[in-house]
């Protein structure tokens, strides 16, 4: 079973948004298999987004992603990445097709309510900064 990490990030658990997100990701045929609330901190953002380090958009990424609680959770199925980044749409949800969750719930592209891995080899790294191999089931 592949895996994907998904943030929801502050903007959609702000707006009460959690059970919509995770409900359609659920509704694409993925199975919910790990799922915690936290402050994400600074050094945690940080790593989570080192391959944007370089990038001008960074600093205010990891402002913006430490500025209130995400839902972190872990999602199986076949293709699962592939799946839960068509569900989620494109980063910009002017662009995201409708029906999306970007386009659906975002307010713009920072604030874009939803982070999904974006490789299964991406996946495992993502998954082991939130979650033990205990801490998964399924």
């Amino acid at each position: 079973m592949e895996k994907s990490l998904v943030l929801i990030k502050p903007d959609a658990v702000e707006r009460n948004l959690i059970g919509k997100i995770i409900g359609r990701i659920e509704d694409s045929g993925m199975k919910l298999l790990a799922l915690r609330m936290l402050l994400m901190g600074r050094k945690l953002a940080e790593k989570h987004y080192a391959v944007h380090a370089d990038k001008p958009f960074f600093k205010g990424l990891v402002s913006y992603i430490t500025s209130g609680p995400i839902v972190a959770c872990v999602f199986g199925g076949e293709n699962a990445v592939e799946v839960i980044r068509g569900v989620m749409g494109a980063t910009d949800p002017a662009k995201a097709a409708p029906g999306t969750i970007r386009k659906a719930f975002a307010e713009n592209i920072e604030r874009n309510s939803v982070h999904g891995s974006d490789a299964p080899e991406t996946a495992k790294e993502e998954i082991a900064l939130f979650f033990s191999d205990k801490e998964i089931f399924g």
